[in-house]
């Protein structure tokens, strides 16, 4: 007699991804309907979403392979094309064909991204991200949208701006900069109390000027591959910038360099801020 089993899909990891994507999906609704501070509101909530997905699949031991590739694809959604659309809407469309253009190089790069990262699991550095993770890339776009309405900026005053900021968040997440993942951090470990009272403080200081924080914090990380690289890289040609490198020493720094280089397939992340499963900042 043949045994005969229930193919399905576990509902809490799934559920999140789907929440996640749905925040990506009204992003671009209400930047069409000129809501930017919702749209990018939105976007960041899907990174919370990208963030629990994939640790919340871990907990609970539902790791799929359905599961990681349904995250990818909405991945794609909200923090490829929703951002991508977002600026456009926002103040990339009176640019014509550079405005569209500097949009597209952002998808593509998010694109290439996550094919990248998916493709490098289990044998990539878990303690360092190859390029900017697109969530943080993301949170950079929306960020400096969210900032810009805050304060009352129009979009299409500042549009070439706008796409630089598009354009090179885009690039970033497929040149060969490495960026700390900080998947080595213990969070079941015992910190001191004060620790607690700066965590309180720094959720006090984003929720009074949370675009601003936000924008600043994110553009502070992506900012920091490209200049740790040429501080501890004595000569760095085109091919460390760019290129398909999944092993490249150069980029690490000395104090990385010392510690163990081989990773287990199975302490690897399958997020993209993730960046994948967790990109997930976050693909």
């Amino acid at each position: 007699m043949s045994e005969s089993k229930h193919k399905g899909i576990y509902l809490l990891p799934n559920l999140l991804t789907t929440a996640g994507l749905f925040s990506g999906f009204f992003a671009v609704v209400s930047s069409m309907n000129g809501r930017f501070e919702a749209a990018a509101v939105a976007v960041f909530v899907a990174m919370i979403f990208d963030g629990l997905d994939g640790r919340v699949a871990r907990i609970t031991n539902t790791q799929s392979d359905f599961g990681a590739e349904y995250d990818s694809m909405a991945d794609m959604v909200s923090f490829g094309m929703a951002p991508a659309l977002v600026a456009y809407n926002w103040g990339l469309s009176d640019l014509g064909k550079l405005g569209w253009f500097a949009a597209f190089i952002y998808v593509a790069g998010a694109a290439l991204r996550l094919a990248r990262f998916n493709t490098q699991v289990g044998i990539a550095d878990k303690r360092f991200f190859q390029g900017l993770a697109s969530p943080a890339a993301a949170a950079v776009v929306c960020g400096f949208v969210w900032l810009g309405v805050e304060y009352d900026i129009n979009g299409d005053d500042i549009g070439l701006i706008v796409a630089l900021v598009t354009g090179l968040s885009g690039l970033l997440m497929v040149s060969n900069f490495k960026y700390n993942s900080f998947k080595e951090v213990n969070w079941n470990g015992k910190v001191p109390f004060v620790a607690l009272l700066v965590i309180l403080l720094i959720f006090i200081i984003v929720a009074t000027e949370p675009a601003l924080v936000l924008f600043i914090v994110f553009a502070l990380y992506a900012l920091a591959g490209p200049i740790n690289t040429f501080r501890t890289v004595d000569k760095v040609t085109l091919s460390d910038v760019v290129g398909d490198q999944v092993e490249d020493a150069d980029f690490v720094s000395k104090v990385s360099a010392e510690e163990p280089e081989e990773t287990s397939a199975k302490d690897q992340s399958t997020d993209d801020i993730k960046e994948p499963k967790d990109e997930k900042p976050s693909n």
